[in-house]
């Protein structure tokens, strides 16, 4: 029979043995992890450079290994190749049109380095960043001009059922941002969200002096996207009614109790452009990448890139 002390030393030594393992354990999975990390390092370099203003400070980036940090947070690993390539067509011409510029947030794009991407993705990551880094690779230096200029190649998750005109949305017309179809979004499990906002909320958030007394319905676009919408003697602009209270999307409709308001939204995002949804759907159909970001930047042409 074991003494006291005697107990005391072998709960010691398997501690002990324990401690030991566990640190072998994490040991190998740095390892593990470092592999994986310096396996896709080997990436083919593009002599274009981007400046990314990141927390720590502004990173530059050679396009490719740029335009997979994009492309993997922007977009669903898990989507069909030629989506993700019409993604990175998107990604390029976007960051081509801001001059090379941009931060690592959606005020430009969302970009997640190696590390996040690992964090992110767990036991995935190398299979997810292989892809990605194959649609990169695929449309390699291609972009997008409307006569001879690059376009703002602006792009969302899910539209209502069609795009939205850019000028119904952002003022201004632009020929290749034009409403077109994307039926399949509607199909979308998520496509539909319901939000519940009371009076003294929505009064702060679109700044009313005023408790509603007139509640007009919103007058729409031929999309389905808001147009305007008055609210006692102001009218709102269905963007500006997103905004103001973070609704999903500016194609919503709403009802008021007297006490709170209840808005239906379909879609997810502003709408011009690309829908992310949208592009899969057509990808799961047999459209390649070339017919996708045809169909919705409308006159485009598909060019590579040249340097000098």
């Amino acid at each position: 029979m074991l003494m006291k002390g005697d107990m005391m030393k072998l709960l010691g030594k398997i501690g002990l043995i324990l401690f030991i393992m566990a640190m072998i354990c994490y040991r190998y999975s740095q390892i593990n992890f470092l592999n994986e990390i310096n396996e896709v390092k080997n990436v083919k370099t593009s002599p274009l450079k981007v400046e990314v203003q990141r927390k720590s400070g502004v990173e530059t980036l050679d396009m490719n290994t740029y335009l997979i940090g994009v492309v993997a947070s922007e977009m669903s690993p898990t989507y069909e190749l030629e989506a993700l390539k019409a993604q990175c067509v998107a990604a390029r011409t976007f960051v081509t049109s801001r001059n090379y510029q941009v931060d690592d947030t959606t005020n430009t794009q969302v970009y997640r380095d190696n590390n996040q991407l690992k964090e992110d993705w767990g036991s995935s990551f190398k299979t997810y960043y292989q892809k990605v880094k194959e649609a990169v690779l695929d449309t390699e230096d291609e972009i997008l001009t409307y006569h001879g200029e690059v376009i703002s190649a602006l792009f969302y998750a899910q539209s209502c059922g069609k795009s939205a005109n850019a000028k119904d949305y952002f003022g201004s017309d632009i020929p290749y941002l034009v409403s077109v179809d994307s039926a399949s979004d509607k199909q979308e499990v998520d496509h539909v969200q319901e939000v519940c906002i009371d009076v003294a909320t929505f009064m702060q958030k679109l700044q009313l002096d005023d408790v509603p007394y007139r509640v007009d319905v919103p007058i729409r676009y031929t999309s389905g996207y808001v147009n305007t919408w008055q609210i006692n003697a102001q009218v709102f602009s269905g963007r500006e009614v997103r905004e103001a209270l973070g609704l999903r999307s500016s194609a919503f409709e709403v009802t008021f109790d007297g006490d709170a308001f209840t808005f239906i939204t379909k879609g997810f995002g502003h709408g011009v452009g690309m829908s992310q949804r949208g592009a899969n759907a057509m990808a799961k159909k047999g459209f390649d990448y070339q017919q996708i970001l045809k169909h919705y930047y409308r006159g485009v042409d598909i060019i590579k890139k040249t340097y000098k």
